[in-house]
């Protein structure tokens, strides 16, 4: 296999879409599949300074790495469930990350072919403001991105080929 597809997952059934949007565009590609979690680090600076009880207990890195990990395989647990077909074509890794969701998305993206993210589809006043982490990437990952929208239809969309142009500016 050649070539690697980068897809963010975070138990939403948006990121379940987009995953398995991701497996079918691996296995039209000849791609191996690197399915990402990422949970985002404690701001442990609120705890010293008194804006958070001295009881509070914060999880350790290692710990929250291991979360994301498990979240990760999760996801390629529940697609290698629902959709054998799709994931027997593909090589799949679950990748575990502790550190800020876009800032991780958009290094792991350096060297891939493609990232994929799912679409909340909160609506245009909410998508304004919120959906941070997917217009980071689409500034600033190292290769194309690819948003996968929500839908009341249950069959992902087939990938479709397209070629980018070069910019002008």
């Amino acid at each position: 296999m050649s070539g690697m597809i980068v897809v963010g997952v975070d138990g939403s059934a948006e990121a379940a879409r987009a995953l398995e949007y991701a497996a079918a565009e691996a296995a039209r590609r000849g791609a191996r599949l690197r399915v990402v979690s990422v949970f985002a680090m404690p701001d442990y600076w609120m705890v010293p300074i008194g804006f958070a009880p001295p009881q509070v207990t914060v999880p350790s890195v290692k710990e929250l790495r291991s979360g994301a990990q498990e979240a990760a395989q999760r996801a390629v647990d529940e697609l290698s469930a629902a959709r054998p077909d799709l994931t027997g074509q593909i090589e799949v890794e679950a990748v575990g990350v502790c550190g800020h969701p876009s800032d991780d998305l958009v290094a792991l993206s350096r060297g891939a072919d493609l990232l994929v993210l799912g679409h909340r589809g909160r609506g245009a006043v909410a998508s304004a403001i919120l959906g941070s982490v997917g217009l980071r990437c689409v500034l600033h990952a190292g290769c194309p991105v690819t948003i996968v929208r929500p839908t009341t239809d249950t069959t992902p969309p087939a990938p479709v080929e397209t070629t980018a142009q070069p910019s002008a500016v």
